[in-house]
């Protein structure tokens, strides 16, 4: 702190100049209500097979067709595999006792990642059957596995998903357009070990699975962190894409795939100078646009885009920023976590913090009430847009109550997001009774439980 010069004041320059610099990222509640009604028609022309080539968000099919009941019990294993590490979980479920989990975090070698599918799924058998060793698990005695396989797959049944491309640095061969369970019980029958992979998801699915098990009244999944998508019951009637039976019960978990809403035109109402930029700059340029204005990879970004138009109109230290604020994505979303927890007026210390992490010395008060101004704006209106999103999906939800699973670390760690985004659905479905519902290891635990109900059905079938 010693030497850096620092002058107090709680009047910002040019305020009227910093209210029509923040304007385009206050929205009203019409505008929110439009919001509602374009999502709404392209959700359904998602669900329909005529339309569904056109619509922003493809609402893919997941063949989950129920959630937990709580009376689902035995034991099963969860494989989550989504980078360069991943998980293999057993579970334990025993009807009115809460879930017993074991796990253990295993590596994916460089040279395994750009190699062959055969080596990379031989590697993750050998993992499991570690695994199982270690949990004194019997290798001859069949037990079923949930699958979180984190990237881009074509779903085709409930065990059925073919591989539409690698990402995250993988690369191995041979995958591409193959079905990963096909290509998983393979090694798994190189090893003799019965395992039998009886539900493939993601991150989101398992959300909803996760909270239903505690939550009957369960019906909607939600991922707010890196990036954003939600899933949630849907009556079969409206799924026109439907190809599977039309057995009880009648609905299906549709992965709305929602981030990709905008890439169109339906957002063009709302984009701002600085969702436009930030929308250049990133590696999927006109695509996942909704995505983009609410998630955690971009939010700080967002937010130093309009620091620096505040910097260059004089508005905020002395209109002089430094290399570390101009350089792009240097403003990380959890700064904004940060800054927005600062309770006292006169005191600003995460705020403070932040600016010396950017190398800003010379600074006032009143440039720290701004920043905190500018962070609270443009975290409202991330709130608000998943608000919106979410208030189509509680409409679209039979149930008088709804509770609506949500995991993420946007969510988690920001302050003041769940409580933003229940004020605004509150609003926006004033008929509805709802609740937000903090997800735990939806990858994990809610794989094994997909895995539980699917079993438990097909059990049930046979005899």
């Amino acid at each position: 702190m010693d030497g850096i010069r620092r002058e107090y004041s709680v009047l910002p320059k040019h305020p009227q100049k910093i209210d029509e610099i923040l304007k385009p990222l206050i929205l009203n509640d019409e505008t929110y209500g439009k919001l509602k009604e374009k999502m709404r028609a392209d959700m359904n022309m998602g669900l329909s097979t005529d339309r569904n080539q056109d619509a922003d968000t493809k609402m893919y099919i997941t063949y989950v067709r129920c959630v937990p009941t709580g009376s689902e019990k035995g034991n099963y294993l969860a494989l989550d595999l989504g980078g360069t590490n991943f998980r293999v979980l057993l579970i334990k479920l025993s009807p009115g006792e809460e879930v017993k989990m074991e796990s253990k975090i295993y590596m994916v070698p460089r040279d395994v990642m750009t190699g062959t599918g055969v080596q990379l799924f031989d590697h993750i058998a050998g993992c499991i059957e570690s695994f199982m060793i270690y949990q004194n698990l019997d290798k001859n005695v069949a037990i079923p596995l949930g699958f979180t396989f984190s990237f881009p797959c074509k779903q085709e049944g409930l065990d059925k998903a073919r591989l539409v491309t690698w990402t995250k640095g993988f690369s191995c061969s041979g995958v591409v357009g193959e079905d990963i369970v096909e290509l998983l019980h393979a090694a798994l029958d190189r090893k003799s070990i019965r395992v039998k992979c009886v539900a493939v998801i993601n991150d989101t699915v398992g959300a909803l699975m996760s909270c239903a098990h505690e939550d009957k009244n369960c019906h909607i999944g939600l991922i707010l962190g890196t990036g954003t998508n939600a899933c949630y019951l849907e009556r079969l009637t409206n799924v026109h894409q439907w190809d599977g039976d039309d057995e009880e019960p009648r609905e299906v978990v549709i992965n709305t795939e929602w981030g990709a809403f905008g890439n169109g035109s339906a957002l063009d109402f709302i984009c701002t100078e600085y969702d436009a930029n930030v929308d250049n700059l990133s590696i999927n340029p006109g695509r996942q646009i909704y995505e983009k204005m609410i998630s955690g990879m971009y939010m700080g970004e967002i937010a130093r885009q309009v620091i620096m138009k505040l910097v260059d109109a004089g508005c905020l230290f002395n209109g002089v920023a430094s290399q570390a604020l101009a350089t792009s994505m240097s403003f990380r979303t959890k700064y904004i976590s940060e800054i927005e927890s600062d309770e006292e007026f006169d005191n600003f210390v995460r705020t403070r913090q932040v600016l010396d992490e950017l190398h800003i010395r010379d600074y006032r008060l009143a440039d720290c009430l701004v920043i905190q101004e500018v962070c609270q704006v443009v975290s409202t209106r991330a709130a608000y847009l998943a608000a919106a999103g979410i208030s189509v999906l509680l409409d679209a939800v039979t149930q008088p109550e709804v509770t609506i699973a949500v995991d993420g670390s946007l969510y988690r760690y920001h302050p003041k997001f769940h409580d933003l985004i229940t004020e605004k659905v509150a609003e926006l479905s004033p008929n509805k009774v709802f609740k937000l519902m903090l997800s735990s290891d939806g990858s994990g635990k809610g794989a094994a439980l997909v895995a539980a109900v699917a079993w438990t059905r097909s059990q049930a079938k046979e005899e």
